[in-house]
């Protein structure tokens, strides 16, 4: 099943994608080009990881670390599909990272990583949007330079775990303005999903719909006011955004 929350009429809905058709729990249709969208999870939090992919961290210049390199992608960020990201006015350089979201099923506590998966309630895209001119120490936890307003859209769908074949095997691809300028698959994980939620749970309680991020690919690159973001994943259709200018308070 493809979950998915919208403004209609001034109204939340939580509905579902069919396929074709953006439907309520009545049946009613809705234009998917016509509603508000929101996030498709309210979660209580956001963990973040950073690093997950070897690739990334040698474009970056860093190492990867034994143990999961984790931060809380607070929840301010949270946009839907179709909404805007702000640019702040004194960022330089801001980059998109297109990453696989686990959204929680259940009140999970020192889980094993053999009895993760059935704490997932399924998976969606996220945009961890990142301002690179405050990560400048690698051993503070990047909370400003991710922590902007609207900086972390998530979304179309919860696309749940019986519509995934294989989430270990999945394609990502992030297209700017029409370029392809990001493409890696879940493959090439560091820190598989099953482990994450072991070591996370360990010293923390994950909520129902809270989300982890799992880390991006290799091949960010700076966005600009006036970008449309479209990220793709296999199974998980595509979260589209747009980016625009921080206007005068």
């Amino acid at each position: 099943m493809r979950y998915a929350r919208f403004l209609a009429g001034g109204q939340a809905v939580s509905g579902h994608f069919d396929g074709a058709r953006l439907l309520d729990p009545d049946g009613n249709e809705y234009d998917p080009l016509k509603v508000s969208w929101l996030p498709p999870a309210s979660p209580t939090k956001m963990i973040g990881l950073a690093l997950n992919y070897a690739e990334h961290a040698d474009e970056l210049g860093l190492a990867t670390a034994e143990d999961p390199v984790l931060f809380v992608k607070p929840n301010n960020t949270l946009i839907g599909n179709l909404g805007e990201i702000i640019y702040p006015k004194e960022a330089t350089h801001v980059h998109y990272e297109a990453e696989l979201a686990v959204v929680i099923s259940r009140r999970a506590r020192r889980v094993s990583h053999d009895q993760a998966m059935e704490h997932v309630k399924g998976f969606t895209i996220a945009n961890d949007v990142t301002v690179r001119d405050f990560i400048t120490n690698i051993f503070r936890p990047p909370v400003k330079a991710k922590g902007f307003d609207t900086f972390c859209p998530l979304g179309p769908y919860l696309v749940t775990t019986e519509e995934i074949p294989d989430v270990s095997n999945l394609n990502i691809r992030t297209v700017v303005n029409g370029n392809l300028k990001q493409e890696g698959s879940t493959k090439n994980m560091i820190h598989r999903i099953p482990k994450l939620i072991e070591f996370i749970t360990a010293f923390m309680t994950l909520e129902p719909e809270d989300v982890v991020l799992t880390g991006t690919p290799k091949g960010i690159s700076p966005i600009v006011p006036g970008d449309r973001v479209e990220i793709s994943i296999d199974h998980l259709g595509t979260l589209t955004n747009t980016v625009v200018a921080e206007k005068n308070a």
